[in-house]
């Protein structure tokens, strides 16, 4: 065989190897991507596909929804336009309360309601999801961090 045979299939067989490897990797990745969503978001595009996926659900803890259940906790997470209902057993963050942002990382069930396994609060006053703050600006009760509210 001529060199110039030999360096074309080493370079077909390499790049087959190279294609293989690259599609192993993605859908490894796949497997374990974890996806933020508003409630908003979830429900206009998500609700009725993959309701057994792992996903991130971000948004604010709606005033007078935290309730104690048997298992554990219920509280209703908003982005000020839509609402989801959220289950969680396990010790709250302590940053975590009622108006302030908070992600809750989990699955949703068959009756619509999200089981959460892992619930973030925000660490800071100057965190908030990026779609969080834009829904609060949108319904225009956005206030920037530092400023004291005008009064009326």
């Amino acid at each position: 065989m001529k060199p110039k045979h030999q360096r074309l299939r080493f370079l077909i067989i390499s790049l087959v190897l190279m294609g293989f490897s690259i599609t192993i990797i993605l859908r490894n990745f796949q497997d374990n991507l974890v996806f933020f969503f508003t409630p908003t978001q979830w429900q206009e595009k998500h609700a009725s596909v993959d309701s057994g996926r792992v996903v991130r659900i971000g948004g604010l803890v709606k005033v007078k929804s935290i309730r104690k259940t048997k298992t554990g906790m219920r509280f209703v997470m908003t982005d000020l336009t839509s609402e989801i209902n959220v289950n969680y057993s396990g010790l709250l963050p302590t940053l975590f309360r009622e108006g302030q942002g908070a992600v809750a990382e989990g699955r949703f069930n068959d009756k619509g309601d999200f089981n959460a396994s892992t619930i973030l609060a925000k660490h800071d006053e100057n965190y908030m999801p990026k779609e969080v703050v834009d829904q609060l600006k949108a319904s225009g009760l956005w206030e920037e961090y530092g400023k004291v509210p005008e009064k009326k």
